[in-house]
């Protein structure tokens, strides 16, 4: 009988480098999306989708990723003397999200080596993989589709999204059995091979890995074995070639509501439009914009813009 998965380990420990100065004091999983830091979303994703005991991985400066999951009784207190119910309520949930823990990865050799440091947490248990800068902003319907795979089938499950050709060498990529390759509707799909950013033309396919997964033990025993791959790093995706070795490795298609935090376009993107969302800031936000666009032309374009 497939056991059930309640426990997802997050890796947290990269330098966030794209996102540079910004990240050289604060880590990339905190920086703000509206008003709640990215990692936040991931762990919020995780908790509606069943999951309540999660594994942060981190690593040197990334002590706020802690203190933000942690109860801070100074500001609940002042909180509190001011009345402030709502805000109060807000912070002290945050410590009761679920349970989290903390490990550090020691080494910056890549996201296979992160994975492998939850070893002694995970134990025997199938986990959930989910990076701390894609943000899914899908109610958790790719992940519990994940998961519902994972108890039908008992195998590993990766996300996968079509992409133009041209920027599949920016990802893994997943040669898939599925005949309706490409139609972006949500499916399972067998797995039949998986290769760690190739050259665009030399890509099996267009599905790439985004970054959530699904994973049983036996994963532990596939990352041993690695070796430095793409980078000079320990590649999760090369760990995933070899478990098709000896057994079959699922796919889940989606098409949508996917972020990533450390492209500063789908920072920006992400900003917006889950802004547009809120209920106490879409209409005013999604009025400016429309303003924003009548006082340069209808366009939004750089060339364009009014600076005054």
């Amino acid at each position: 009988m497939t056991q059930v998965v309640s426990c997802a380990v997050i890796p947290a420990a990269g330098l966030g480098t794209r996102f540079l100065p910004a990240t050289k004091a604060q880590p990339k999983e905190m920086l703000p999306v509206v008003d709640k830091p990215a990692i936040q979303y991931v762990v919020e994703e995780a908790v509606r989708a069943g999951i309540d005991d999660i594994l942060i991985i981190t690593g040197r400066g990334k002590r706020s990723i802690e203190d933000h999951f942690d109860r801070q009784f100074e500001l609940e207190y002042f909180l509190e003397t001011k009345g402030k119910e709502k805000m109060l309520t807000t912070v002290r949930d945050l410590a009761d999200l679920a349970d989290i823990h903390y490990v550090r990865q020691g080494e910056p050799l890549g996201l296979g080596h992160a994975v492998s440091v939850a070893r002694k947490h995970v134990g025997d248990r199938p986990f959930a993989v989910m990076l701390g800068d894609d943000l899914m902003v899908d109610e958790s319907r790719v992940l519990k589709a994940m998961i519902a795979a994972h108890e039908t089938h008992g195998s590993p499950v990766v996300a996968l999204r079509d992409v133009p050709r041209a920027d599949i060498g920016s990802y893994g990529c997943a040669d898939v059995d599925d005949p309706d390759e490409g139609t972006g509707r949500p499916r399972v799909v067998a797995v039949r091979g998986i290769v760690e950013k190739p050259h665009p033309a030399e890509a099996p396919s267009t599905m790439a890995v985004m970054g959530r997964y699904v994973f049983t033990p036996e994963i532990f025993a596939a990352l041993d074995e690695v070796r430095p791959g793409v980078g000079g790093e320990i590649q999760l995706t090369d760990a995933i070639a070899l478990l098709l070795d000896t057994g079959p490795v699922n796919g889940y298609v989606f098409d949508d509501g996917r972020y990533d935090i450390g492209s500063k376009l789908d920072y920006l993107r992400a900003t917006v439009e889950l802004a547009l969302q809120r209920d106490d800031l879409g209409g005013p936000f999604a009025a400016f914009l429309e303003d924003l666009m009548a006082r340069r032309g209808g366009t939004l374009s750089a060339a364009g813009a009014d600076r005054t």
